[in-house]
C-alpha cells in the first residue's frame, strides 16, 4: 500500500485542493499572509500524512508526523475562519471546508489510536 491509499490522504487532499482554488481569488494584498498561510497548512497535511505513512517501523515518528498533521488541519481551519470573517469565502463554503476538515481530523485521529492498522509494529 502506498502513501496515497489511507482515507486520511486522500480526503485531506480533497480538502486542498478547493481550498487552493478558493485562494485564487484572494485579494492580492493577502498573498504573503492568509493566501499563503492556508495554502501551505492544507498541503503540509498532505506532506505529513505521507511522512508519517514513511515513518511507520518508527511508531514514535509515526505518532509525531501525525500529531503534527492533526495541527496542520487545526491551523487550516483557524485560516478558514479568518476567510470567513473578511469575506474570502462563503458562510456554505466555509461550512463545507470545515466539516471536510472536521473529517479528516477524525480520520487522523484514528490513525493515531489504530496505529497496528496501519503497518505500525505495537509490540
Amino acid at each position: 500500500m502506498g502513501f496515497k491509499k489511507p482515507i486520511a490522504y486522500q480526503k485531506a487532499f480533497d480538502l486542498a485542493m478547493p481550498i487552493f482554488e478558493i485562494s485564487k481569488s484572494f485579494p492580492k494584498e493577502g498573498i504573503y499572509s492568509l493566501t499563503d498561510q492556508i495554502r501551505r497548512s492544507s498541503c503540509s497535511l498532505n506532506a505529513n500524512l505521507a511522512e508519517a505513512y514513511r515513518k511507520r517501523v518508527y511508531p514514535k515518528h509515526y505518532n509525531s508526523k501525525l500529531t503534527d498533521a492533526d495541527g496542520e488541519n487545526s491551523e487550516t481551519n483557524s485560516w478558514l475562519g479568518f476567510a470567513l470573517a473578511c469575506d474570502h469565502v462563503s458562510k456554505e463554503q466555509h461550512i463545507h471546508l470545515l466539516n471536510k476538515g472536521i473529517e479528516v481530523g477524525k480520520l487522523v485521529n484514528f490513525m493515531i489510536n489504530n496505529p497496528g492498522k496501519f503497518g505500525v509494529k505495537t509490540d
